[in-house]
């Protein structure tokens, strides 16, 4: 299976054997996005089930923050999965992380709820995530890799261009799939058994996607430096441990996926919790209008990577960075109008202000879920955050608890850890008075799906999704040629997964914290804003353009 052209060849069409290692590589991807997505999409139901003890806003958080944990290790599932793929191949480190992933989303499934074994239930849920997060790790570096090494020379963006559409297809598919079932059922059938079933149905899917690997064989670049005796011993000393494989991997990471993880998590995954828990458009709406805008930017995936072969990965990556800069306020600004025009007005005509002592005020930044906000500026902070209230802040006296105004009227604050026998009484009157403060200033409890404009809204997503494809497209090509062969699955993947794991996985926590801190429901989106532009700015000037670099010779 000797597919691969020398550099300066004229790239051949695209034949039988290349269209079956993508199908190949792409499917069992595609499913492994699936199944680690569907925590996401099914964060409410998770929480309710697996996080009842707490309360419901809580165990929200703790569900997120599950989801979350599968991004904290996905470098580490690349460091262990990529070194076992430069010593002993790309196909069969590729069908573990497979059959992991199928197998943890499997047992997610069948989970008893936290009324059933208490504590088990969170437990058990997140250390499934934590071995889907490894799998994933290993996952995406070895399909990357191994289409790269089946591609023609001139030809390697379009090729691998079909493993970055995988992600968006797997979210494409589990939002589908959730919204298929919700519509089938009713709303108690679906919250009592119908969320498990999406992931039950990935022990199919994993049946699938091993039968179909199973037919490959092992990459061509690999099987002969292999052969030669030239595979590395050591990948991991030699790809991290070595100055010059360091410094490139370094380089992949500030100067090219950490601005494409924060452009895809916005564009993507953020972009939805932004309907459904900033704009409060029900989630079945939501999931459609995503999913719209999935269906019409996912073919520009397959684009960009083409036209990465023509004039280069550099242009199409920093460009994508540069337009999500200086469009992410004015396109979520936009999206509010369009979603919910009367949360617009009131953000406008109704201004909040949160008096409170500056020392009581945290960056309530909590992405392991063990930080505990408890003061009374904590709380009303997070309480307008949450209910998507902007407000300004005036600083008090120290020892004042901190009060929300609200038009003419003031609710007070509470300080949890102070509160004692009467937290619980005291945060429910809280959560009354403030509730009812911002519905009587215009603050609505949800979007009202008659002021709707749909077609704007997939417009913008759309939009947004378009810059995905300019950031993700050519990104996987990238990473194959900064590497040689022998370090070349250990080398890309670590870079990959701090950029998408950290940077990109943190987003909604971070946006969250900033948002809340600020009292701006906006302020959030100098996050990603900030890692664009410091990647648009280091891949400029320190990232080598690679299109024309001959990977099948092991430098």
């Amino acid at each position: 299976m000797a597919m691969a052209a020398t550099a300066g060849s004229t790239p051949r069409p695209m034949s039988a054997e290349d269209r079956k290692v993508i199908l190949a590589s792409s499917v069992g991807t595609i499913f492994e996005w699936y199944d680690f997505y569907l925590a996401g999409a099914l964060a409410a139901n998770i929480a309710a089930n697996f996080f009842s003890g707490v309360n419901p806003t809580a165990g929200f958080i703790f569900t997120l923050l599950g989801f979350a944990a599968g991004f904290a290790v996905r470098p580490f599932g690349a460091l262990f999965f990529g070194s076992l793929g430069d010593l002993i191949g790309r196909k069969y480190t590729f069908l573990v992380t497979m059959t992991l992933m199928g197998i943890a989303t499997f047992v997610v499934g069948l989970l008893p709820s936290y009324a059933s074994i208490g504590f088990a239930a969170p437990v058990l849920f997140i250390l499934c995530r934590l071995i889907q997060g490894l799998a994933l790790g290993g996952e995406y570096g070895g399909a990357a890799t191994y289409v790269a090494e089946h591609a023609p020379h001139g030809r390697r963006g379009f090729y691998t261009s079909w493993i970055q559409t995988t992600a968006t297809v797997g979210l494409f598919l589990s939002l589908i799939v959730v919204l298929g079932l919700r519509l089938s059922m009713t709303s108690e059938q679906f919250a009592a058994w119908g969320w498990r079933v999406p992931f039950l149905l990935s022990i199919i899917l994993l049946g699938v996607s091993i039968w179909i690997r199973l037919q490959l064989e092992e990459s061509p670049a690999f099987a002969r430096i292999k052969a030669e005796g030239k595979h590395s011993k050591t990948p991991l000393r030699e790809a991290f441990g070595r100055w010059e494989n360091a410094k490139i991997a370094l380089l992949a990471l500030f100067g090219g996926t950490a601005g494409q993880a924060v452009v895809w998590y916005t564009g993507q995954f953020y972009a939805l919790f932004f309907l459904t828990q900033t704009l409060k458009l029900d989630a079945t709406t939501s999931n459609i209008v995503i999913a719209a805008a999935l269906a019409i930017g996912t073919p520009f995936f397959i684009f960009f990577g083409w036209l990465s072969d023509k004039i280069g990965r550099k242009p199409i990556i920093l460009a994508g960075c540069f337009l999500a800069c200086v469009t992410y306020f004015p396109l979520f600004s936009a999206l509010t109008n369009a979603v919910n025009p009367v949360l617009e007005q009131a953000l406008e005509k109704s201004p909040v202000v949160v008096t409170a002592d500056p020392k009581e005020c945290s960056f309530q930044f909590n992405p392991t879920g063990t930080a505990s906000f408890t003061s009374s500026c904590d709380i009303a902070k997070s309480f307008l955050a949450r209910n998507s209230v902007n407000y300004s802040n005036v600083e008090a006296p120290a020892g004042t608890v901190a009060s929300i105004k609200i038009g003419d009227k003031v609710v007070t604050s509470f300080d949890k850890a102070k509160a004692g026998p009467t937290a619980a009484a005291q945060e429910k009157a809280f959560n009354d008075a403030a509730t009812a403060g911002i519905r009587a200033a215009g603050y609505p409890a949800a979007a009202d799906p008659a002021k709707v404009n749909t077609p704007v809204v997939i417009l913008i997503l759309t939009i947004l999704v378009l810059y995905v494809t300019m950031v993700y497209g050519p990104i996987a090509a990238l990473l194959v040629e900064l590497f040689p062969t022998r370090i070349r699955y250990s080398g890309m993947s670590l870079p990959y997964h701090i950029g998408n794991g950290w940077f990109g996985g943190f987003l909604p926590p971070t946006i969250f914290a900033i948002v809340a801190a600020t009292g701006n429901i906006y302020s959030g989106l100098w996050y990603p804003i900030v890692i664009a532009a410091m990647t648009f700015i280091i891949g400029l000037f320190f990232m080598p353009e690679t299109k024309d670099r001959d990977i099948y010779k092991d430098d």
